[in-house]
C-alpha cells in the first residue's frame, strides 16, 4: 500500500499541471481562483511541496477537476473498456427491416450518439425531427442507401459519407439489397 501511495504522490504534481494547462490558466490565475499562493502552486507542480488535503481540494475546485481522479493510480486511469459485439445493446423496435446497435456509452445519450445499423433489402429507418441543431453523419460500410433530410435526397454507396440536418424529418433506406451504415448523431 505504501508503494502505491508513493506512486500517487509522484504523479500528483504533473496531473495538477496538466489540468491547469488544459484549462489554459496561468499559475497566477489558479492562485486567484483557489486562494493558494502562486509560489505554493508552483512548488506543488514541481513536486517540491506536498499539498495538504485542504490545499488539494481548493486546487481541484479551482481547476474544475475530479479530486478522486487525481488520486487514482495510473493503472486505474490507463485502461481499455471492451464491450464484445454480441453484448452491444440493440434497438429492435425502430424502423423496418433494420437492426440498430448502440456503440456509444449510455451517458452520451442525447449528446453524441454512435450507431451501427444493418438494413435488410428494402429496410428503412424513418425518423422524426430531433432537437434543434441536431446533425447526423452517416458513412456507408456495405451496400447502398438513400438518405432523405427534409426535401433533400442523396444516394450513397460503400465508402460515401453524408452530413445532414436531423432536426427535421429524415430517413435512411437500403437501395438494391442489404446495407450497413455507421451513424453519428450530434445534438447541439
Amino acid at each position: 500500500m505504501m508503494e502505491q501511495t508513493d506512486d500517487i504522490l509522484m504523479l500528483l504534481p504533473s496531473r495538477l499541471k496538466q489540468a491547469r494547462q488544459a484549462k489554459g490558466l496561468s499559475l497566477e490565475a489558479v492562485a486567484n481562483l483557489s486562494g493558494v499562493s502562486r509560489s505554493m502552486v508552483s512548488q506543488i507542480e514541481r513536486g517540491e511541496s506536498s499539498p495538504t488535503i485542504s490545499t488539494l481540494w481548493n486546487l481541484t475546485r479551482a481547476l474544475q477537476v475530479d479530486f478522486a481522479g487525481l488520486m487514482e493510480d495510473a493503472n486505474n486511469i490507463a485502461r481499455i473498456e471492451v464491450l464484445r459485439y454480441p453484448d452491444v445493446p440493440a434497438i429492435n423496435n425502430m424502423g423496418q427491416g433494420c437492426q440498430i446497435k448502440i456503440l456509444s456509452p449510455p451517458e452520451e445519450a442525447g449528446g453524441h450518439e454512435v450507431y451501427d445499423i444493418w438494413f435488410e433489402d428494402n429496410g428503412a429507418l424513418n425518423s422524426k425531427p430531433h432537437s434543434r441543431g441536431t446533425q447526423e453523419q452517416l458513412t456507408v460500410l456495405d451496400g447502398a442507401v438513400q438518405v432523405v433530410s427534409g426535401t433533400m435526397e442523396e444516394n450513397l454507396r460503400q465508402g460515401d459519407t453524408a452530413r445532414y440536418a436531423a432536426d427535421i424529418a429524415h430517413s435512411i433506406s437500403s437501395v438494391d439489397g442489404p446495407a450497413r451504415v455507421f451513424l453519428i448523431v450530434k445534438s447541439a
